[in-house]
């Protein structure tokens, strides 16, 4: 699947995707002409689906993050579509993910302070449609965050 060169490529390339492309070539120790042609197969594959710029929210002022454990009411066909289409119309949700078994949906939102929560769960949180049970659980440091795999 992946060559020791593909795999050079995607190390440098995430221990610094805003690199150049002449200094991740020189990193991954390919020529330029190299690298372009490994990169356009990893998209064509794709293996690589882009570059993607994280947002540290705390430098932003958003001092609060909460994940959400929703699980929906089964009863009704539509109730995941409904839930979703409204779930994503809530500014502050950053993260919208789907599970198998007791829980339905996860969703990460942000606010400013505690104040800010509040209001977000009264006023777009509670009304979201299909709601048999939410689970709060309120983030109090990242221990590890990263895309990174053994490559």
């Amino acid at each position: 699947m992946l060559d020791d060169t593909d795999r050079r490529i995607l190390r440098q390339l995430l221990a610094d995707p805003v690199a150049d492309s002449a200094e991740l070539a020189r990193r991954a120790n390919v020529a330029p002409a190299t690298l372009w042609r490994r990169l356009d197969r990893l998209r064509a594959r794709g293996i690589l689906r882009g570059v993607e710029a994280r947002i540290d929210w705390r430098a932003l002022g958003y001092a609060v993050e909460v994940s959400l454990r929703f699980t929906l009411d089964k009863t009704e066909p539509r109730a995941f579509d409904a839930f979703t289409a409204a779930a994503r119309q809530v500014p502050e949700v950053i993260e919208l993910q789907s599970f198998l078994g007791s829980v339905d949906v996860r969703l990460s939102v942000i606010a400013r302070d505690m104040g800010d929560w509040q209001r977000i769960y009264r006023d777009r949180i509670l009304p979201l449609p299909h709601v048999t049970d939410i689970e709060p659980l309120m983030l109090v440091s990242t221990i590890k965050d990263t895309g990174e795999l053994a490559l």
